[in-house]
């Protein structure tokens, strides 16, 4: 029996569904013999005058044998023999023959609706449907009663002439078609052997005998491709990795055969034209499509980027190896999270959450870049979606010759390129890197002054996605004026996902310490990203204040942030659900520093809105704001402290987070409790709390490591999106 998955796939695509075609085990014989000649009369409609590319012969041979079962369907309801006399074997076969027609229809939309590339691909299985159908229907033709149903002579000789050309057929696969797939897994090889295929050969492939002559088509049968690549079933060949290399050939012999104008009309490129249609189709989509939420389990607390290599350390808790392993050499001898001291220095592989990642990344499209060595299962799983070398070689001829139109195109051919150089560095540090070394990001760096808002996305766009491979951040910072004019499009961009963009691409540069303090300085970047934070969508708030906690983590950029008005913008955060535990985070860092403890002292809603987070926020939002709460009391002096003390209910608050607190927010409330209690005023209050804590503690050191340890990190689960 053939594997279900073309057909779950077609399901997919515009096809009735399954319901639609069950069994009418409750019609009557009349109404069934009427149902079925319905359907088959709608089947021959439909299909018989269609021009199919590929499986021709089996659907014309398959619509045939439906014909011949509307003549017997149309015999039986006209001349009355479908009535209770209709024997019961009949009736049996008929209700198969329901089904059959269900079967019939999905295959034939499959071939008449998918890509010409993909047909030319699953050439073996779909032939291999087509005779499994015809297997069937000489099946129910063995079994079916012919000799008890009344029927004319000339119908039941059709009848017998199809079980009999039922019996005979075998399977059939075109030859010409077969020869066609051979030349497609021929250029596959070419690209794996380091060799781009002739340009006539191409030609002759995709225009000749594919019929695909112009860019639109092109664009079309990759999207086909990459549709399968997501909704890709374990028993479909070509395997997903394989897919991803006729994916880059194809794209490859898009720009090489059609160039890069014919497009035009389709990607809304004329300058001023409707803003609207452009970020409707190009970029408000794309943007919804690739821009995914990562679990906070995925993220690794101290680079805040999806882990690659999950470990665990003595404490129990789970850090990027290679993070964690820069803590350690840096003379580190705590718990970056929970501030504990390390019993020992061993990393524990943890290869269930890193199988749990890569599966997420696989099913979201997000890119994953397995760590060098893995072994076991997570080895085998991450060789099925591995870029293939013909896959790599194929989009590195691309990438080249995407650099030589942004260099020498016309405006509206460079556009599309900075398009497509950015959804080519979507995925991959293998691609990233490339692009960054053909020389991208210079001629990128133009078009951010561009004044077509669709080119200046783009080109923004794909510095974010260039700068998640790490090597590329120095090249773009090293680029003369490339801050600077990512800046400008955060200050005055033409759309507001150019804007967003460019603060998430702030964010990914400042994961380098040494970059943070350039960035804060550069005129306009750290006010940009406050506006963005106090008047952006919520997209673009998540944006800024992520950026601007980079930032805050330099010690030197505090003076500059509370001048920007960043630190007013990240107090007004504190309101908003969805930036809220973020911003939290970043003033217990900004508060360390007594020039900020004292701006964040003078804001009359600070105190507030942090004591808000701790009686309605999550719990790390909580554990961030008594943190916050914490360094304020200990750098901001007496006043300060004396304000904190005076918040209403956060002696209420601070008692039930030693209950049901974090571990950390459990610690930072003890602190908080034990400065209070050596305020005079504030010791009736506070006394039996810190002394209950102290009872169900280890001791006062474990209490309050995190500080002695110099706990300055802020746990939080953030990944630079990949637009």
């Amino acid at each position: 029996m053939a594997t279900a998955a073309i057909f779950s796939s077609l399901r997919r695509r515009r096809s009735p569904s399954l319901e639609a075609f069950l069994a009418p085990v409750d019609l009557s014989e009349v109404a069934l013999v009427q149902t079925l000649a319905t359907v088959s009369a709608e089947l021959v409609a439909d299909f018989s005058p269609k021009v199919f590319f590929f499986q021709r012969k089996n659907s014309r041979s398959l619509i045939r044998k439906i014909e011949v079962f509307l003549v017997l369907l149309d015999y039986l309801k006209d001349s009355g023999s479908s009535g209770p006399g209709l024997p019961s074997t009949a009736v049996l076969c008929f209700k198969e023959v329901y089904l059959l027609l269900y079967r019939s229809k999905i295959l034939l939309d499959y071939c008449a609706q998918s890509s010409k590339l993909w047909l030319l691909l699953q050439n073996h299985s779909i032939s291999g449907h087509f005779h499994d159908l015809n297997q069937e229907i000489s099946t129910l033709l063995d079994v079916f009663p012919l000799n008890d149903v009344i029927l004319s002579e000339d119908i039941r000789e059709q009848v017998e002439l199809l079980r009999k050309q039922a019996r005979r057929s075998r399977l059939f696969i075109d030859k010409d078609d077969e020869s066609l797939r051979f030349r497609f897994f021929g250029f596959l090889d070419e690209f794996e052997s380091g060799k781009a295929p002739n340009s006539e050969e191409l030609r002759l492939f995709f225009v000749e005998r594919l019929g695909i002559r112009d860019a639109k088509s092109c664009r079309v049968e990759i999207e086909f491709l990459e549709e399968q690549i997501v909704n890709h079933e374990g028993d479909v060949e070509p395997t997903v990795s394989v897919l991803n290399g006729f994916v880059a050939i194809t794209r490859y012999s898009r720009f090489l055969l059609f160039g890069f104008e014919q497009e035009n009309d389709q990607v809304g490129l004329e300058i001023g034209g409707s803003v609207k249609r452009q970020r409707k189709g190009l970029i408000t989509q794309e943007i919804a499509d690739t821009f995914v939420t990562v679990p906070k389990d995925f993220s690794c607390p101290i680079s805040l980027d999806v882990m690659r290599d999950p470990v665990i350390i003595s404490t129990g808790q789970t850090y990027d190896r290679s993070s964690i392993a820069r803590w350690m050499e840096e003379g580190h001898c705590s718990c970056p999270k929970t501030g504990q001291m390390l019993v020992h220095n061993r990393l524990v592989p943890n290869r269930a959450l890193r199988n749990l990642i890569m599966q997420w990344c696989t099913a979201h499209g997000v890119p994953y870049d397995p760590p060098e060595g893995t072994d076991g299962s997570v080895e085998s799983f991450s060789a099925v979606a591995a870029p293939t070398r013909a896959a790599v070689e194929a989009t590195r001829a691309t990438a080249t010759l995407l650099i030589q139109q942004l260099a020498n195109g016309s405006q509206r051919g460079k556009t599309l390129a900075a398009r497509e150089i950015r959804l080519l560095a979507k995925t991959g540090k293998e691609n990233r890197a490339f692009i960054a070394e053909a020389g991208a990001i210079p001629h990128l760096r133009k078009l951010l002054s561009s004044m077509n808002p669709v080119a200046q996305e783009n080109s923004v766009t794909a510095m974010l996605n260039l700068s998640i491979y790490d090597k590329n951040k120095s090249r773009i910072m090293d680029e003369e004026g490339c801050l600077g004019l990512i800046v400008e499009v955060l200050r005055f961009g033409h759309t507001t996902e150019a804007r967003e963009n460019a603060a998430a691409t702030l964010f990914s540069l400042s994961a380098v310490h040494d970059y943070k303090k350039r960035i804060a300085d550069e005129e306009g970047a750290v006010e940009a990203l406050a506006g963005l934070l106090r008047e952006g969508t919520l997209r673009g708030k998540k944006d800024a204040v992520t950026a601007l906690f980079n930032l805050s983590t330099h010690a030197e950029n505090c003076v500059r942030m509370i001048e920007a008005g960043a630190v007013a913008a990240l107090i007004g955060a504190l309101g908003n659900e969805g930036v809220a535990e973020e911003a939290a985070g970043a003033l217990a860092l900004i508060v360390r520093q007594p020039v900020g403890a004292e701006a964040v002292g003078k804001e009359e809603m600070a105190v507030a809105g942090l004591t808000a987070m701790m009686r309605c926020g999550t719990p790390r939002g909580k554990e961030n704001a008594v943190a916050a709460l914490l360094e304020l009391c200990r750098s901001g002096g007496a006043a300060t402290t004396e304000r904190v003390v005076k918040a209403p209910m956060l002696a209420g608050l601070l008692q039930t987070l030693l209950f049901t607190g974090t571990k950390r927010a459990r610690r930072k409330a003890a602190s908080l409790a034990r400065v209070f209690q050596r305020l005079e005023n504030a010791s009736l209050h506070f006394g039996e709390l810190a002394v209950g804590y102290a009872l169900s503690s280890n001791s006062a050191a474990n209490r309050d490591s995190s500080f002695a340890a110099g706990d300055v990190s802020v746990p939080m689960s953030i990944s630079v999106p990949v637009l």
